[in-house]
């Protein structure tokens, strides 16, 4: 298309000779992307990446920090599984090697991305925070990706600017933590953490520790500490389904899917509900009561994940774990909580989740919401917005809806491709940037 010969040529050809050239007090125009812009390298942007290259789309990928998945190299702690079978897990176009186990460790799960990026010749510009993202109208329409590169000294980070034609938002549900501001936080004495900087309970041992937030993080941070001869207490605010992670010689997930090929979702959830009740007993009695909605139901309705047992459930009933409610306020050494008690605590730990940071450099955009960060339209349909824009890994379910959003990414995004032509107007940044 002749939009892009005439942006090209506004564009910069040669990367450093830019650099050299670059003017402070005149901003220079945008370094031409000939295919998508991802903005993430965790596993949704691995995908989406390698089903673009896999139909001959080149991308590049931007990320803030200096690795793949970075919140799964940095922000997790060291007993971490995938909590469903690797099947349900694996991405687009290569499998789990045969010799993982159902159940893939954090470091097994980290070994498979890093050879899916070799395989796929997947190489992201690390170390570059995008600060805005905005559709430009001009010669035909792209978008401007600001970025700042993070040098990690004591030089000014340096600012960049690239131009393309598609826009894939990766960053995903979890790009930012949820931390709830209590009364008198500033007065508690003990170290007050989230979970994204826990790694192990053998830091913690012998220690009270109050864990807040009753999702599968928190309890299995409860299960690490009890391990680790902690003394925890978990925080249980509202109701939460619990199931075992496996039933009948099956994942209970695998299970559920198998299911719903067959009955409606309401008698999935009966029996779902029924063999929980019969292998985990009335969990009602250690105070975690369960929602009136069955827990695939309320999946559906608002994402909510049912927490998979791995264990922590039989330390709640030895007392190894304990129950509390809502907390009113913190003291110096001890938590008051809503129902009157008051007991004395070591450290607290935030198992509170992660939130969307996408509205705060998406710049023009009604595709995601300003107030939770992701796409308005439901799943199915929040993979794709306005103008190229794309949205993968935001469905709420896991692995597996990320990579159903990459596939469905790279089939649209190859009919404009072919469209407008755009091999003739390849720029190569991925050798020369790759090492950057």
């Amino acid at each position: 298309m002749e939009y892009l010969k005439e942006l090209e040529g506004k564009s910069i050809h040669d990367y450093y000779e830019h650099k050299i050239k670059k003017d402070k007090m005149v901003a220079p125009p945008p370094i031409w992307v000939p295919g998508p812009i991802i903005v993430g390298a965790g596993p949704s942007g691995l995908a989406a990446s390698a089903c673009l290259k896999h139909k001959g789309i080149p991308t590049l990928i931007l990320e803030r920090e200096a690795c793949l998945a970075s919140m799964w190299q940095l922000k997790t702690y060291d007993r971490l599984r995938l909590h469903l079978p690797k099947q349900f897990c694996q991405l687009p176009l290569m499998p789990f090697p045969n010799n993982f186990p159902s159940y893939p460790t954090k470091q097994q799960f980290l070994a498979y991305l890093k050879a899916y990026a070799e395989n796929f010749a997947i190489r992201p510009l690390f170390r570059r925070t995008v600060v805005s993202a905005r559709f430009d109208a001009t010669f035909g329409g792209f978008w401007r990706v600001k970025t700042t590169l993070n040098k990690n000294n004591k030089e000014e980070d340096e600012e960049e600017e690239y131009g393309c034609r598609w826009l894939i938002v990766a960053t995903g549900e979890n790009a930012e933590e949820v931390v709830p501001q209590i009364d008198g936080m500033g007065e508690f004495e003990g170290p007050i953490l989230h979970t994204s900087l826990y790694k192990s309970g053998s830091l913690f041992s012998g220690k009270n520790v109050l864990v807040v937030g009753c999702g599968n993080s928190g309890m299995e941070v409860c299960l690490d500490l009890s391990n680790h001869n902690a003394k925890p207490s978990l925080v249980v605010r509202n109701t939460v389904h619990i199931l075992p992670q496996q039933m009948l010689g099956k994942s209970t997930f695998g299970l559920s899917m198998w299911l719903l090929k067959w009955f409606p979702i309401h008698i999935v959830d009966q029996f779902l509900l029924l063999m929980s009740h019969l292998m985990l007993g009335d969990t009602s009695q250690f105070g975690l009561n369960r929602p009136k909605l069955g827990p695939l139901e309320l999946k559906n309705l608002n994402g909510k994940t049912p927490v998979l047992d791995v264990g922590t459930l039989a330390h709640i009933k030895s007392g190894k774990i304990k129950v509390c409610r809502g907390i009113k306020r913190l003291a110096q050494h001890s938590v008051e909580f809503v129902d009157g008690k008051v007991e004395n605590f070591d450290a607290i730990i935030f198992a509170t989740g992660y939130k969307s940071n996408v509205p705060s450099w998406l710049k023009g955009s009604e595709m995601f919401s300003e107030k939770d960060g992701l796409p308005r339209k439901a799943f199915p349909n929040g993979w794709k917005g306005e103008n190229g824009l794309y949205a993968v890994g935001f469905t709420k379910r896991g692995l597996l809806g990320a990579s159903i959003d990459a596939k469905r990414i790279a089939e649209d995004i190859e009919h404009s491709w072919k469209a407008c032509d755009a091999t003739h107007h390849l720029l190569d940044f991925t050798s020369p940037l790759a090492s950057s």
